[in-house]
């Protein structure tokens, strides 16, 4: 360790506070202005800071339980199934029994102690007991050994470059949503609600014109009137079609366990479709097993989750293009169809993805779907449904833009993929004082700046 460090317990640094639930038996407990947190929460991807739970308590519910309404940069640990999800409070929250919080003296750095916690599940987990399901008590909790350094500036600057790392992280994920919305609501104005042929049918939009998201030049792209077809009533010389005209469906793998490793053919699963559609990259698996030449998918091909526990249809039915991230070729699971463009598609891989993608598409889709406890889509779902088809070149438009889109996703990704690894690397180093607050800063600013120059260098 460089400089003087303390050894102390979690409770000379910080009060712990258990969480509470007001009775479900009485309404007025819930739905009133008091963010309350649950172990659920602060699962999967959120910031470092949270501001809500999906639920609020009321003023009365919060009085009623052994709830307390915690302060700004508290830092929120869950102790019990699971032990180990940890953030920190933008303001004033609550939590139930499954968190317990930690409010830091003055004399230390909130942020350093929220980095500790995420570098030592494994303490944490050490110091819980418990049969059915392992829980950490707020005795044991209190009781756990921590070292940091004794200056509280010290403790300040580790967390604010582990910090820096993490922003940036949540601001490239933040850039990927929004181009995706932009694109998913250009999709949905021009192809869906068929908005530019709308404004032209009132007046709103002449020859010239530009208005919001309808550049002038793609003014004779559209029609002037709608007309009525079998899916109702779309653009005067548009086509009706099934999808199995413009795509071949495929089924993956059924893969074995013993299959999967660190190393193989980069494998595409239901982990790989984010509910709601688009690709989740870090689902990724790879394959050493057999496989068939029919399973291979490639880069722009796209994929659609056919299998889902329960049947709210949160991920089956929705769809996502294969990244180059994984290199020019992989194979999918037996969760996943692959759809690739016939040759003499007019449609192409990104209109068929956001269409998939799109409210009635997916009801169309996933409507299909049938099973007791686990839901399958069979293959009709994704070749029988009927789809709408544009002119080539208002959908070669449409594909230049989301290639575009699609394009900067995956520079941010890659970036962050990078920034995530140093960020791991980083911080037990930094958090045990093994590594000095000076050469780190001088690592990540040379590890940003190459990724900023050549975002595929440091994959």
């Amino acid at each position: 360790m460089t400089g003087d460090w303390l050894d102390l317990t979690i409770a000379d640094v910080a009060d712990v506070i258990g969480g509470g639930t007001p009775s479900t038996k009485d309404p007025t407990n819930f739905d009133g202005d008091v963010p309350w947190l649950t172990p659920k929460d602060l699962s999967g991807t959120h910031e470092r800071y949270v501001e809500r739970g999906s639920r609020n308590i009321s003023r009365k519910g919060l009085a009623s339980s052994s709830a307390r309404l915690l302060p700004t940069r508290a830092v929120l640990l869950s102790t019990r199934a699971p032990i180990g999800y940890v953030a920190l409070a933008r303001n004033p929250v609550s939590t139930n029994q499954g968190i317990r919080s930690l409010i830091v003296r003055d004399d230390h750095d909130p942020e350093f102690i929220y980095y500790w916690l995420r570098s030592n599940i494994e303490e944490l987990e050490r110091h819980s007991s418990g049969s059915t399901f392992k829980e950490l008590s707020g005795s044991a909790l209190k009781a756990i050994r921590i070292q940091l350094p004794a200056r509280k500036s010290e403790q300040t600057a580790v967390a604010a470059i582990l910090a820096a790392l993490d922003d940036k992280i949540e601001l490239n994920r933040r850039m990927s949503e929004t181009l995706e919305a932009m694109a998913r609501a250009l999709f949905q104005a021009w192809f869906v609600d068929f908005e530019p042929v709308r404004a032209k049918m009132d007046g709103r939009w002449q020859r010239g014109q530009s208005l919001p998201g309808l550049p002038a030049h793609l003014y004779d792209l559209f029609p002037d009137r709608l007309v009525d077809s079998e899916l109702g009533e779309i653009p005067e010389g548009w086509e009706v079609v099934p999808l199995a005209d413009q795509f071949a469906a495929v089924k993956g793998v059924s893969y074995k366990g013993s299959g999967l490793g660190d190393s193989g053919m980069p494998l595409h699963n239901l982990n790989s479709i984010k509910e709601g559609g688009g690709y989740k990259h870090d689902g990724i698996k790879f394959y050493a097993g057999e496989y068939a030449e029919r399973h291979l998918v490639r880069p722009g091909d796209v994929i659609v989750a056919n299998t889902e526990q329960g049947h709210d249809r949160l991920l089956i039915g929705y769809a996502a293009i294969v990244p180059r991230l994984f290199g020019n070729q992989g194979i999918t699971s037996h969760h996943i169809y692959r759809l690739r463009r016939r040759h003499n598609a007019t449609l192409t891989s990104a209109y068929l993805c956001y269409l998939l993608n799109s409210p009635r598409m997916h009801g169309t889709v996933s409507g299909y779907a049938n099973g007791t406890t686990v839901n399958m889509l069979p293959i009709d779902g994704v070749q029988l449904p009927l789809l709408v088809c544009p002119p080539q070149p208002l959908v070669a438009t449409f594909d230049s833009l989301a290639s575009n889109v699609e394009q900067r996703s995956e520079a941010v990704v890659a970036e962050s993929r990078v920034l995530t690894g140093l960020r791991d690397l980083l911080l037990p180093k930094l958090i045990s004082g093994e590594l000095r607050v000076q050469d780190a800063t001088h690592f990540t600013e040379i590890a940003v700046g190459e990724q900023a120059d050549n975002p595929r260098r440091l994959r």
